[in-house]
């Protein structure tokens, strides 16, 4: 069969995306799958595995263009026999009704019973993992829970990884941390820079580098890592395309990130992983890897999910120390060749 996954906006719930398609590709190996997804993710999505091609998604968030997207939709007519439509909104189930796909699944969400053929009903309490929701969409109606998710993958090849490396100057020749220091949703998922610089400076001192990952948004967050920790770390926020990242964490010889997209990527690419929890949950979004340690300083106001502390404290990620970091951390450093294992 072929289907059409409308997927996520957001990278994180993009790269656990990756499950679905590894269950749907296992109970249906010829059947192909294309995603729909944003530009930006489209670079990722070429090196999941499963995937057999990715629509753009020409559509800023929160527009809705109903002709724009009927045209679109027109466009795909006859292409799919199923839909999966991941995203909650009324908006993202347009193009597969317009497309007159006849299997459209997905949650009910903002009132879709006339745009999905298959809507469920999903009992959040009973599956709190984004991960096993968007499993039970491959699962027959009615079905309460899913299969055992599949760990998400991501491929990085050696050829890419060392173009990458190469075009930055970069020379693997000492163990490397990967430390991811954004959170696109907000200051109370990200670790303070104060906590990064001292573990960068930590890093330095047992003979091992770091280098600082994030989009341009979190260029502040860089530039005060390098004034607190001169000389410790490479500053890369800012100067990478996504598929850049992924393949500078696949060089990695381990990431340390916040909860994040980047977080995600570090696990799909089976990379040892310290991930950092604040405000948000490890029951709902997980990293899935078995390589991944999750650390949480479990005070009694967290998680609140907020973008912003509401107390103003942020114990939740103040009181979370270099120390135990890099105690979670520092057993992934003593290979001898140190950066990339296996790349």
């Amino acid at each position: 069969m072929e289907r059409l996954i409308v997927g996520p906006s957001w990278l994180g719930d993009a790269v656990m995306m990756g499950s679905l398609i590894r269950r749907l590709k296992a109970r249906d190996p010829a059947g192909r799958i294309t995603v729909l997804a944003p530009a930006y993710l489209v670079g990722v999505l070429r090196r999941m595995p499963g995937v057999d091609a990715t629509l753009t998604n020409p559509f800023a968030h929160g527009a809705l263009q109903l002709g724009r997207r009927w045209r679109f939709g027109r466009g795909l007519k006859g292409q799919f026999g199923q839909a999966i439509v991941l995203p909650h909104s009324w908006k993202s189930a347009l193009i597969p009704a317009f497309a007159g796909i006849p299997a459209r699944t997905g949650f009910v969400g903002e009132a879709r019973y006339g745009l999905l053929t298959d809507a469920r009903r999903l009992d959040e309490l009973r599956l709190p993992r984004m991960v096993d929701r968007f499993n039970l969409l491959a699962e027959p109606p009615g079905t309460a829970e899913p299969e055992a998710a599949l760990e998400p993958r991501l491929d990085a090849a050696p050829a890419e990884v060392a173009a990458t490396l190469a075009r930055f100057g970069l020379e693997p020749g000492r163990p490397t941390v990967a430390l991811c220091v954004g959170a696109e949703y907000g200051p109370a998922k990200r670790w303070p820079a104060a906590h990064f610089a001292a573990l960068a400076r930590r890093l330095a001192g047992e003979g091992a580098q770091a280098w600082l990952l994030g989009s341009a948004g979190d260029a502040p967050i860089g530039e005060t890592i390098e004034a607190l920790a001169p000389g410790a770390a490479v500053n890369l926020i800012g100067r990478t395309t996504l598929t850049e990242a992924v393949d500078l964490i696949a060089a990695s010889a381990a990431v340390v990130s916040n909860d994040s997209g980047l977080m995600h990527v570090a696990a799909a690419l089976d990379r040892p992983l310290v991930a950092l929890y604040g405000s948000s949950s490890p029951i709902a979004t997980p990293p899935l890897s078995d390589r991944a340690v999750t650390l949480s300083e479990n005070i009694p106001c967290s998680p609140c999910f907020e973008r912003q502390c509401p107390l103003g404290h942020f114990k939740c990620l103040n009181d979370l120390l270099p120390d135990r970091v890099w105690a979670a951390l520092s057993p992934h450093l003593t290979s001898p060749t140190g950066v990339g294992e296996g790349y």
